[in-house]
């Protein structure tokens, strides 16, 4: 037992020190050159290094006293700005997922919805012209010839850009992870939010870790974005920390949607190879994959429903 607790003891602190204390100690280094040259001297490498060193050689850091609470300040600082970064990486999160933006306040609402209205536009046009190229080589098939596909793939990868569905959010990381239900529910009419919870129970352990760590990397990349946000005040003292900034928040952005994206494929691939497996649990007949009336069957199956208020009486 006593391994265990070593071990999982471990394991937090790698965690701490990973996802906290480093990323944050960067960030107090960047702030301490901030302030040490300013504007005016943003690149004198000299002017630094001569400061740190006195600093170094004040008589509060040439003990060994004082040097323990200089790097626990350091320490604490570092963490605080890892906390500071997750808090805001966490409000990234739910504006680049907008899973309810309609319950925003007012001026987002508003503005978020503008934006889904114009996502729709676009895309509706982009769809078109991908289904044209789509039917023209159909036909062609049928006829038994067979077009470049280039133009095609082209339409495609347009429409794709703007979402992978018809936006029903004002970002494309939300309606990426809102195209697994969209999907699901139109091509074997199973709500997932209503299933999910007795399929993630189902599905084996190495689905479940690739899931997590899909989940994780979502997080660790809006936390990045919470990153880019502390970095931005700093460019009022020094101005390389705009080239900062711009690329911290600029991986972060790509980051976002790389992991939203990798994320839905596994909830789809998931949900598709293993509520056949839910639905035998379950005792419904039922051998291979998800078809359509399964899903509508297990959705029926698992939705709770609330009983008829009482006649008027």
């Amino acid at each position: 037992m006593g391994g265990l607790w070593d071990e999982l003891g471990r394991k937090l602190a790698d965690r701490w020190l990973t996802l906290l204390v480093l990323p944050g100690a960067l960030y107090l280094a960047v702030a301490i050159a901030a302030h040490i040259l300013g504007q005016s001297h943003a690149l004198d490498i000299h002017q630094l290094t001569g400061q740190v060193t006195t600093w170094a050689r004040a008589p509060a850091a040439s003990t060994v006293g004082g040097q323990v609470v200089l790097l626990a300040a350091a320490v604490a600082v570092s963490a605080a700005a890892g906390l500071a970064a997750q808090g805001l990486g966490s409000v990234i999160e739910r504006l680049a997922l907008a899973a309810g933006w309609h319950a925003w306040p007012s001026p987002l609402c508003h503005l978020a919805a503008s934006r889904v209205t114009r996502r729709r536009h676009r895309w509706d046009k982009a769809h078109a012209a991908y289904h044209r190229d789509y039917e023209l080589a159909r036909q062609a098939r049928i006829a038994g010839d067979r077009l470049d596909p280039a133009e095609r793939h082209k339409a495609y990868r347009a429409r794709t850009r703007i979402a992978a569905e018809r936006p029903d959010r004002p970002t494309w990381s939300g309606d990426r992870i809102h195209a697994v239900n969209v999907r699901l529910d139109r091509d074997c009419h199973l709500d997932l939010a209503t299933v999910w919870p007795y399929l993630w129970l189902t599905v084996p352990e190495p689905v479940r870790a690739e899931i997590t760590t899909a989940r994780q990397a979502l997080t660790r990349a809006t936390t990045l974005g919470g990153w880019a946000l502390l970095y931005a005040p700093l460019t009022a003292w020094w101005w390389p920390a705009v080239l900062i900034t711009a690329v911290v928040a600029v991986t972060a952005w790509q980051r976002t949607r790389t992991t939203a994206d990798t994320y839905a494929l596994l909830l789809e691939t998931a949900a598709r190879l293993h509520t056949g497996d839910l639905a035998r649990h379950l005792g419904i007949d039922h051998t291979g994959l998800l078809t359509p009336d399964v899903g509508e069957a297990l959705t029926h199956l698992l939705h709770t429903q609330p009983p008829p208020p009482p006649a008027a009486g």
